[in-house]
């Protein structure tokens, strides 16, 4: 078994506990059970968690932590002519597609691709998609490309197949690219993602231009109209909330394991 599967699971099982929702029920549910024998600090843990989840869903902290991670520039125009390939990673799949006839990419996928489209038919330049699989599916590549020339009409150059992380997404992509003699990419993602990505890209020694997508935060020049409003949680800010934090120990993952 290749030693890279079993270590993708336990980084998914680490990740359970260390990300919204299990992530403040964890303080809450240890404080109730140490109520009894130590009531201040079961009080003092309980709390914590609550306050931890409100953190994580209500738009003004959230935000905040978006601000953090999210990469703030889109793409220069100028940028185009001086790529030679757009790699596009992938984010997950939707297992239960019956209009589609089987399963096909996830939300978060599909963001990445109509934003790597736009560029394809912009640019001209050949497109990369990444993604791989456990054992028995199809990997997110493969999903990906149907997905760009079926429904968006551009052709795929390249499938990178192997890749679980995005580790594996730069250094599997690398190889291909360098054997086809490309060393300048457009790189999409979401904007949350790109910091991490594009460190991972320059990392296995190619030259990225940020092409970012799906950004969750607010930002001075678009604050809503309905601004009180958004200022209290909803499940748009949990979700975004969750994400922030995702790349946010994603982020210290990295200056870590380098």
């Amino acid at each position: 078994m290749d030693p890279s599967v079993p270590l993708f699971w336990l980084k998914k099982l680490l990740a359970a506990f260390a990300l919204p929702p299990l992530l403040p029920l964890l303080p809450i549910m240890l404080g109730l059970v140490l109520l009894k024998p130590h009531p201040r600090l079961g009080r003092t843990l309980a709390w914590a968690g609550v306050t931890l989840n409100l953190l994580l869903i209500t738009p003004a902290s959230v935000n905040w932590l978006l601000t953090q991670v999210e990469d703030p520039a889109p793409l220069a125009v100028e940028a185009m002519a001086d790529a030679e390939a757009i790699v596009i990673l992938g984010a997950g799949r939707r297992e239960h597609a019956p209009e589609f006839g089987a399963e096909t990419v996830n939300r978060l996928a599909l963001e990445r691709l109509r934003y790597g489209a736009r560029l394809a038919r912009l640019s001209g330049l050949p497109v990369l998609v990444s993604g791989g699989g456990g054992a028995n599916e199809v990997p997110e590549a493969v999903l990906m490309q149907a997905t760009l020339e079926q429904d968006f009409g551009v052709p795929v150059r390249w499938a990178e197949k192997r890749s679980l992380d995005t580790r594996g997404n730069a250094r599997h992509c690398a190889a291909i690219l360098d054997a086809a003699g490309v060393r300048r990419i457009l790189l999409v993602t979401h904007a949350a993602h790109m910091p991490r990505a594009r460190a991972e890209f320059e990392a296995a020694g190619l030259i990225v231009h940020a092409a970012p997508t799906g950004w969750l935060g607010v930002y001075a020049d678009k604050v809503p109209a309905n601004f009180l409003l958004g200022e209290l949680p909803s499940q748009n800010s949990a979700y975004a909330g969750w994400f922030a934090w995702h790349e946010t120990l994603g982020q210290l993952a990295y200056r870590i394991s380098r």
